[in-house]
């Protein structure tokens, strides 16, 4: 066994227990990590809507007026409550109204108009159902030719945009990483736009996790020179 680089220097061998143990913690990290950063997450989203919402109520309608203990999330129970009840009432003809007289007051105000129709868009184009604001998930050729990255097609580009250049494109969202809700909206021909069969939710989770999550491709061919994670076998392989 050669225990020399071939500069002549030694080489620092690791025991096995020691690279067992280094296994060990990174594999514990792998499984604590997104556990504990979602429950830190949401109880510091719950904290925050609590001290928006709570302080709001009268203080003898409180539970701790009438509990020795307070209630952790009453703020977000009461702020999904309320907002339940507005979007009920403005689905009717009169809330409709209401909303619309306060859309053209905001409308004459220089700074503010313009803040409140991007939030808006933004809004309605992030809660929509996702099968409406991404019908699929494309594989294409940004940000020059050559280099491939994920995208979602958000539908066929309409409008002005077509009409100046006079093709048939695609309107495609690509986002950035690991952030999604930043990116670029590109008008990309619609034969250079190549469909894939992951989801939209499996291409997102692919983007988020700076392409570590790689999505299951089952269809996929082994490649040559490279050899199938145990367990992945196909029949074929299986059989042989």
């Amino acid at each position: 066994m050669n225990d020399k680089t071939p500069a002549g220097r030694p080489v620092k061998l690791r025991s096995p227990f020691i690279q067992r143990l280094r296994t060990y913690f990174f594999t514990g990290i792998i499984v604590v990590a997104p556990v504990a950063i979602t429950i830190y997450l949401t109880w510091s989203f719950v904290e925050w809507v609590d001290q928006v919402v709570i302080p709001l109520i009268p203080i003898e309608y409180r539970p701790e007026a009438f509990l020795p203990f307070t209630v952790p999330g009453l703020g977000v129970i009461l702020a999904l409550v309320g907002l339940t009840l507005v979007g009920a009432l403005t689905a009717n003809l009169l809330g409709r109204t209401v909303v619309r007289l306060g859309e053209q007051i905001v409308d004459r105000m220089p700074v503010v108009r313009g803040i409140y129709n991007v939030f808006k868009q933004i809004f309605e184009t992030l809660l929509k159902d996702t099968s409406d604001a991404f019908q699929y998930a494309a594989l294409v050729e940004y940000p020059r030719r050559g280099l491939y990255t994920i995208g979602f097609v958000a539908g066929t580009t309409r409008g002005e945009v077509v009409r100046r250049v006079d093709k048939d494109l695609v309107s495609v969202y690509v986002p950035t990483t690991p952030n999604p809700s930043s990116g670029f909206i590109l008008f990309i021909p619609r034969e250079d736009v190549r469909i894939l069969d992951m989801t939209v939710e499996q291409a997102m989770k692919y983007v988020v996790s700076v392409g570590v999550v790689v999505p299951p491709d089952p269809s996929a061919p082994t490649l040559p020179g490279f050899e199938t994670a145990p367990g992945t076998e196909t029949p074929e392989r299986k059989s042989a």
